[in-house]
């Protein structure tokens, strides 16, 4: 008998979702459902309000979803013979709710069918369904839709507890035994006097249901009037979108053509007859989606057919193609998998019917088509205009299936022609008609051979006489930029490529200017030599592209100086990222000298604005971090010259100190300029390796003293990269510098933890115990006897409360490294001098936070950690287990019980710690990781059945 009050608080906490009140509100409701449906009082409470007339639609399908989902997780807390009284109970709302609303008829089949796969003991649940509901034809609806789902609820919801073995047993008895009486009893529904058009959409649900769980092998309709029924629906508008997926689900179910021979010879007829209705519904484009669905998959479940019967089966082939050329750029789509399976099969053969090619000539002809711009562009919304370039990406690659079967240079030849059959016509050519070819070109870029001497010459050749449309100059230059490979094997063209993309420059279409940029950066890439010697008796390289843009390096360097103002920042960081491609291929010493000459334009301009008496505007700020942005991308293309620093680099690094650090004094506080300071700075150390080791200590002071003043994270995570790179220097002066970072990043953020909780300042801790790891791993005479260890270990301790991967991860590690070190293991030989000092700082702090830790570790593994990280939670017990034993038992306890029991049901939380306290006892601390295992899965079990929601169908 249902409790009157649960009835109740689950009636009002339903009726606040009814009257949008405020989010907390909502979350509260939510969250009590969700408890509620954990409880065991929930059986009888909603089994009352399913079953009570009063009770309102939104109680009747909460009370639905929850037997769904206590019949997934929950029936352990039931006997045999409660499961089957539970298995009565669902069958009597069934037969309540057999004419809907469908909504809480499908959350009951949902229900039947998962605990039909759970329990034995009901014998054959398909024939008690059939017994219960097949013969009253007002409740064969509701026998239909348990037919649809079955399939897809025992082949789909992993949720469900049960072995593979018990799987494997149950899922025959219930479908593979059952499908003959299942296929029987659809065609007798199908064919049955008075047989609505609805019960026959739901019998062709149901088959291709079945169909698609792999339950009814096609043979077996070979008899079957519902083989013969489901292409005689295709006329029907009632039935039509049902049919469908049932005739694709049956198609695709004979795609092992040798075994389904008989069927297939009766299959193919059918389809082939649906290629005049393309005609007849050519305005009906959601009848076309259909018919293109069912072409496309039979194309692609006989493609050996095709290709070895033609004269039979290529009527699909151009019915297929038919679909292709259909306007509707929604149902073009459909065909591509088609289209690129066939040609991958086509380039196995050795020879291949006319046909096919006839067919991939006029494909090409069509995709181009569908490229086209339409004649006023203006008329595609923002959102329009988006999707169709994403698309005209996807038919390209359609584009280079034609490419695999009639060869890149006669594909390319065809769109040449296109273009200057298009030209010879004069003014009266639209710019989309050069444009859309021009985009074919591109897209078919990938599949060119670099030592083509016919197709390729006569592109190149054609692009300066094309017209200067923005968009026909932005689709040429992109043509440029993918084919590279192909300049660099003919390195005459480099000056006139490079001209054209310097008048892309100066074109006033901001996307005009991008191509340009782009074409510029992937020439110089691609028409590159290796700057570094080969080794001793290898030949050396030859003269190749990368001398011919050598010479051009002045004339960029021209160009900068005079055009560089007029350039958008992300079209300048594309020139200045081209120009380092150009510089890598040099000769060391020349490339040194050309890297010196593009840095100090920049480097001036840092010097004149920290010079300056008067402060910088907004703009100068930008445009100065734009230019510290051009600068780290050079050094990240070049990255290093070696150990060995040409002469021109020498003194480089101090040259750029001296203007860096009153920079950053006056403007670092400009997170802009800080953020991009950092970069140049990280990058310049690595370009100058140990050369620099003479500024680190001032470098390492100021970044200090900039974190102080700031509280901007960059600082602290290039105090890390300064660690790690320079960490194993014994220079006294560097380790004191490394000490003085330590202390006074600690105590800044022990200040920012005042007014602020670690949630608020995520990457300040990130990289704060970034540069912790580091100090752990290269100077641990630093990091322990320091003051400041107290800190850290606090900060990694409170860093377990975000919900940030990579900053749970560090904390981790960090907290594990420290737990592990080997100055707190036994050892029989004397150990290092300075263990018994790491060991001492040691010992109090994790006597002092571990209770802390313990319970920010236990929250995370019931909570958010990562699953890659439980193994580091793992030994992080272990080890506490194994040293402070005693203080872990006290700790334990109160830590456990506070877990929220919507996570971790108050049994599991006993046993964890028995569990834990039976592994420390015995010293057997491999056993602790099957007690966190353990605690996580149940948790995790929790965590998947609250993510659904007390609400979701």
């Amino acid at each position: 008998m249902a409790n009157n009050a649960n009835v109740q608080a689950v009636l009002s906490a339903l009726d606040i979702f009814t009257r949008a009140p405020e989010k907390a509100a909502l979350d509260q409701a939510n969250t009590w459902l969700q408890d509620f449906q954990h409880s065991s009082e929930a059986w009888t409470t909603c089994n009352f309000l399913l079953l009570s007339p009063e009770a309102p639609p939104a109680a009747k399908l909460f009370a639905a979803q929850t037997f769904r989902a206590k019949v997934t997780y929950d029936l352990a807390e039931m006997s045999n013979n409660d499961l089957l009284r539970l298995r009565d109970t669902l069958l009597t709302a069934l037969e309540t709710y057999h004419a809907g609303p469908r909504t809480i008829l499908v959350q009951l089949c949902l229900a039947i069918s998962a605990l039909a796969l759970q329990l034995p003991a009901w014998e054959d649940p398909v024939q008690t369904m059939i017994d219960s509901f097949g013969r009253n034809p007002a409740a064969v609806p509701a026998l239909l839709q348990f037919l649809t789902i079955l399939p897809e609820e025992v082949t789909s919801n992993t949720k469900i507890p049960i072995t593979d073995d018990e799987y494997k047993e149950r899922s025959a008895k219930l479908l593979t035994m059952n499908a003959p009486k299942v296929t029987e009893l659809l065609a007798m529904y199908l064919q049955a006097p008075g047989a609505t058009f609805a019960v026959q959409a739901q019998v062709f649900n149901a088959l291709s249901s079945w169909l698609a769980a792999g339950e009814i092998p096609a043979l077996t309709l070979l008899n079957s009037p519902l083989l013969a029924y489901a292409f005689q629906a295709l006329s029907s508008d009632e039935l039509f979108d049902s049919a469908v997926t049932a005739v694709c689900d049956l198609i695709h179910e004979t795609q092992e053509v040798e075994d389904n021979m008989p069927v297939i010879e009766v299959i193919v007829p059918h389809v082939i007859a649906l290629r005049p209705k393309l005609a007849e519904f050519k305005d009906d484009p959601e009848r076309i989606r259909g018919l293109a669905r069912v072409f496309a998959e039979a194309g692609e479940a006989y493609r050996s057919l095709l290709l070895h019967h033609p004269e039979t089966f290529f009527p699909i082939v151009e019915a297929i193609g038919e679909c292709s050329a259909y306007p509707d750029l929604d149902i073009v789509p459909i065909t591509f998998n088609f289209w690129m399976r066939l040609a991958q099969s086509i380039g196995k053969k050795s020879s291949v019917s006319p046909l096919f090619l006839d067919a991939y000539r006029a494909l090409m002809d069509v995709i181009i088509r569908h490229l086209h711009f339409p004649a006023d562009i203006s008329s595609l919304t923002g959102q329009e205009a988006e999707n169709f370039r994403s698309f005209r990406h996807v038919m390209g690659d359609t584009l280079k299936d034609c490419c695999y079967v009639l060869g890149t240079d006669k594909c390319l030849d065809a769109t040449y022609e296109m273009i200057t059959n298009g030209l010879s016509r004069g003014a009266n050519i639209s710019w989309q008609e050069i444009e859309a070819p021009l985009f074919a070109m591109r897209s078919m870029g990938a599949e060119v051979d670099p030592n083509d001497d016919k197709a390729v010459p006569k592109i190149m050749d054609l692009i300066p006489s094309l017209p200067h449309h923005p968009r026909v100059r932005y689709a040429a230059l992109l043509i440029i930029s993918r084919y590279t490979e192909w300049i660099n094997k003919h390195p005459d063209y480099i000056p006139y490529q490079l001209q054209y993309i310097s008048a892309g420059f100066e074109d006033g279409d901001q996307e005009v200017n991008a191509a340009a940029g782009q074409a510029l950066k992937y020439l110089c890439q691609d028409c590159r030599r290796v700057r570094r010697p080969p080794p001793p008796g290898a030949t050396q390289l030859s003269r190749s592209g990368s001398q011919h843009l050598v010479e051009f390096l002045p004339q960029l360097h021209s160009f900068l100086a005079t055009m560089g103002s007029k350039l958008v920042q992300d079209d300048k960081v594309q020139v200045y990222e081209a120009i380092a491609y150009v510089i890598s291929a040099m000769p060391m010493e020349q490339a040194a000298q050309s890297l010196r000459t593009f840095s100090l334009d920049i480097l001036e301009r840092v010097h004149t604005l920290a010079s300056r008496t008067t402060p910088a505007t907004k703009d100068e700020l930008v445009s100065i971090a734009n230019d510290l942005e051009n600068l780290d991308v050079m050094l990240g293309v070049i990255q290093s010259f070696g150990e060995h620093l040409p002469a021109s680099c020498q003194n480089t690094h101090q040259e750029a100190w001296v203007v860096f650090e009153p920079f950053i004094v006056k403007y670092g506080s400009e997170y802009p300029i800080c953020e991009r300071t950092t970069r140049v700075l990280r990058l310049g150390l690595n370009f100058f390796g140990s050369a620099v080791l003479p500024i680190v200590p001032s470098v390492l002071a100021r970044m200090s003293a900039s974190f102080e003043t700031t509280g901007f994270s960059s600082y602290l995570w290039m105090s890390g990269k300064l660690i790690g790179q320079f960490g194993n220097e014994e220079d006294p002066t560097v380790r004191t510098a490394f000490q003085g970072v330590y202390e006074r990043s600690s105590n800044k953020l022990v200040a920012i933890l005042q007014d602020k909780s670690p949630q608020m300042i995520p990457d300040i801790l990130e990289d704060y115990l970034q540069m912790l790891l580091q100090m752990v791993e290269f100077t641990p005479d630093v990091f322990f006897p320091s003051p400041a260890f107290a800190v850290a270990f606090r900060v990694a301790t409170a860093a377990l409360t975000l919900v940030h991967s990579d900053i749970v991860f560090a904390a981790l590690d960090l907290l594990r490294t420290i737990l592990t070190h080997d100055c707190l293991a036994p050892s029989a030989q004397p150990p290092p001098p300075k263990f018994p000092i790491y060991a001492a700082a040691i010992q109090p702090v994790v006597e002092r936070e571990g209770a802390e830790l313990t319970s920010y570790l236990l929250s995370g593994l019931v909570g958010d950690f990562p699953e890659e990280s439980i193994p580091m939670v793992v030994t992080i017990f272990r080890v506490l287990g194994a040293i402070w034993p005693s203080q872990l038992m006290t700790w334990l306890p109160p830590i456990v019980q506070a877990l929220p029991s919507a996570s971790v049901p108050d049994a599991v939380k006993t046993t964890f710690v028995a569990d834990i306290g039976s592994a420390v006892q015995s010293s057997k601390y491999d056993e602790v990781k099957y007690a966190i295992r353990a605690l996580h899965r149940a948790s995790r079990k929790a965590r998947e059945r609250r993510r659904a929601g007390p609400l979701d169908g």
